[in-house]
């Protein structure tokens, strides 16, 4: 009887099948991922291979990495960086937004497993804090909306697959300026339009010349060093979990960040 009730009901039969399919998509799921993080040293040179430009330092709490946007970006960065503890990871495009996508697709992501790769650590329930290779994780993109939506996707990503990158600390957000203001023989980079205002009223508004920066890729290594990446003049801001400590800025010197050795 009970067969052929559940026969007789479409609708029935129809909620155990999916039921039953998206258990299996679950168990195909968490598979993969376990696959991903435990198979990375055969992932590595497959996605690694021309993209990153790691560092010299052999320490992990010394090394940062440098995501970036773009090979025209990558390429200001690499010979702009200094390599004993800079690397830089160019991602094309923006990346996946995972809260959109099924895990499988994450995980068949290109730039997404390139990160994963680049960190070493791991995803998930399988992330492993002691295995990170940089210390900190800095995000440097564009200071446009592009570059505001490719940040977004990937502290997305982070907070999604590994929380314990933000909740410890490890991820930051370089803050490029967004004007070069050139008067005679002296330059001043403004990180804000207000800046810039205050900045004008200060000196006069009359002789300068003004370059907006559309992106990073305009700056050449030089520029981009002194402006975003030198630990002497940087500004970076952590993410951080608790909003009342969202308003945090890490400038770090250089003298307390670089190990000589």
């Amino acid at each position: 009887d009970e067969f052929l009730n559940l026969k007789s009901s479409k609708s029935i039969a129809e909620k155990i099948v999916e039921k039953a399919m998206g258990a299996a998509r679950t168990r195909d799921n968490v598979r993969r991922a376990k696959e991903l993080s435990r198979q990375q040293k055969s992932i590595n040179n497959a996605n690694l291979v021309g993209k990153l430009a790691s560092c010299t330092g052999k320490k992990p709490e010394f090394n940062e990495l440098f995501i970036v946007e773009g090979d025209s970006a990558g390429g200001s960065a690499k010979m702009g960086r200094d390599r004993r503890f800079q690397a830089i990871l160019p991602l094309r495009g923006k990346i996946l937004n995972v809260e959109k996508a099924r895990l499988h697709k994450v995980l068949e992501n290109e730039e997404i497993k390139t990160m994963i790769t680049a960190f070493g650590a791991g995803i998930k329930e399988d992330f492993d804090e002691s295995k990170l290779r940089y210390n900190r994780i800095i995000c440097m993109t564009d200071a446009d909306v592009d570059g505001s939506h490719i940040r977004i996707l990937m502290l997305t990503f982070f907070f999604r697959f590994m929380r314990p990158l933000i909740e410890n600390g490890h991820v930051y957000i370089a803050q490029p300026p967004l004007y070069k203001v050139t008067k005679g023989k002296t330059v001043k980079y403004c990180y804000s339009d207000d800046e810039l205002n205050e900045y004008l009223d200060s000196v006069g508004r009359k002789g300068n010349e003004i370059q907006r920066y559309k992106g990073l890729g305009e700056m050449d290594a030089a520029q981009l060093w002194d402006t975003t990446m030198d630990p002497e003049k940087r500004i970076l801001r952590r993410v951080v979990m608790d909003e009342e400590e969202a308003s945090e800025i890490d400038v770090r010197l250089g003298a307390t960040w670089l190990d000589p050795d």
